[in-house]
């Protein structure tokens, strides 16, 4: 006889307490399949409650197909019913734990802005007035394409500050460079090589193969991307403007080389990346190279990562017309990857005066930075035996270092002493280097007034 405790006072009913428990014992094999089951009568006298407490707990049995019915007969568990075998108990699941970092007390990291300078009072006020003003607007999903109001904000923004002539039509917003680059390669399509600039960032090795797409590194010279590597490539990736990570500018005399070859047949594109167009601090800003384009074959790509916060996930890129068509073919019943929330305040930031102001304000700012640093530089005893390149614009320095120590040991002896640089190998592809040894030193999180002590850290750590 089946026997079971139930609870008559539990906020449970008695019929579901029965029905659970006899549940339990035949998916754990306690009732084997065709055992029959005591008789409602039986059961209702051996466990003290009513019949129809029983009655109702077979039944739901019966409805799931736990057991069977014959008449006058009674219930059977049922025959077919296989239940797969309880696994041992697992282990409880931890979470990832993040990979343990040494403590630094310097981090000369690239992919980092100074928060100090975001304008936290003025975003507060304006995500307020959109909060007020647009109200239920807000929990709606957005267009494909991104909010109106932005798209035109931005198409404003390139004419005054880049030169670009652009519909806001063309304008697409999305969640950060590897989100717009995922639909590019999608647009594309992934069957077409993509040349990637060697060094460049790794990180875009690791999209496009993500994506199914095959990959070729093409060299640099003192002029840029060697235009004369592409071959059979169908796109090619490049900044142009500022190369990361060496701060190559390319002339016009390569842009345009690049541009015929991308004429040369239908179906090229160039992606320019303008990742920081905005901190250029030895001229005016470089002219884009979308700005050259008169046969509708660059795609211009930016984000507001370094111009406002890498967190803020906000990126944008201006379509071609062909590539706008086929977006709107293809992608038409997606919603904006950015919540309309962020879009609208960003668009009021932008059409306010704001950003601009806080562009001139972080420009200061950085300057200020790099200023301190180089003359750290200049100062120490490394004054010697390092080269900086690239302090014409962005928020990094490169440091060639001639002293006899290999770049694994540049960046191994500064860890020691407690600073964190970075070597220009990391940036290259497998099987190529660069010539001598070099690091990278990101400047924008460190505060002016402590670059004296970082590099006299690294000069004890160099020679």
């Amino acid at each position: 006889m089946l026997t079971y405790i139930l609870d008559p006072g539990g906020r449970t009913p008695l019929y579901e307490q029965l029905y659970r428990l006899i549940r339990r014992d035949i998916t754990s094999g306690a009732l084997r399949g065709g055992e029959r089951l005591p008789s409602a009568r039986q059961l209702a006298a051996h466990l003290e409650i009513s019949r129809i407490t029983v009655d109702t707990a077979y039944s739901q049995l019966l409805a799931e197909g736990y057991v069977t019915s014959a008449p006058r007969r009674g219930y059977f568990v049922q025959e077919a019913l296989t239940m797969p075998q309880r696994a041992a108990a697992a282990q409880p699941i931890q979470p990832p734990q993040p990979p343990k970092r040494q403590p630094y007390r310097f981090d000369f990291k690239t992919n980092i802005v100074d928060t100090d300078c975001f304008p936290f009072s003025t975003w507060a006020k304006l995500s307020r007035a959109v909060l007020t003003d647009y109200a239920d607007r807000l929990l709606q999903e957005s267009a494909p394409q991104g909010e109106a109001e932005l798209r035109e904000a931005i198409r404003d923004y390139l004419l005054e500050f880049r030169g670009l002539e652009v519909s806001a039509n063309q304008v697409i917003v999305g969640a950060g460079s590897e989100y717009l680059l995922h639909l590019l390669i999608r647009l594309l399509g992934c069957e077409r090589p993509y040349a990637l600039e060697n060094p460049g960032y790794r990180k875009l090795y690791q999209i496009f193969e993500a994506n199914g797409a095959s990959v070729r590194p093409v060299g640099l010279d003192g002029q840029g991307l060697c235009a004369g590597q592409l071959g059979d490539a169908g796109a090619v990736y490049l900044t142009p403007s500022h190369h990361f990570p060496t701060g190559v500018v390319m002339p016009v005399p390569r842009r345009m080389q690049l541009l015929a070859w991308a004429a040369e047949q239908p179906g090229r594109y160039l992606i320019e990346d303008d990742y920081d167009s905005e901190f250029r601090f030895s001229s005016r800003p470089m002219p884009a190279l979308k700005e050259l384009d008169r046969l509708d074959r660059v795609i211009y790509l930016n984000t507001f990562a370094k111009s406002l916060a890498p967190s803020l996930r906000i990126g944008y890129m201006v379509l071609p017309g062909p590539l706008m068509a086929r977006f709107q073919e293809q992608f038409s019943l997606y919603s904006s990857s950015v919540p309309a929330f962020e879009q609208h305040t960003l668009a009021r930031f932008m059409n306010s005066g704001a950003f601009e102001r806080h562009i001139s304000r972080s420009r200061n700012v950085y300057k200020g930075r790099l200023d301190a640093l180089l003359a750290a530089l200049r100062e120490s005893p490394l004054a010697a035996c390092t080269e900086v390149r690239g302090a014409e614009a962005g928020l990094h320095i490169l440091l060639r270092v001639k002293n006899g120590l290999s770049e694994d040991e540049l960046v191994r002896y500064a860890a020691a002493k407690g600073v964190r640089v970075y070597g220009l190998s990391a940036y290259y592809a497998p099987g190529s280097s660069p010539e001598r040894a070099t690091v990278i030193l990101g400047y924008a999180g460190i505060d002016s007034s402590r670059f004296r002590e970082a590099v006299a850290l690294l000069s004890a750590a160099w020679l």
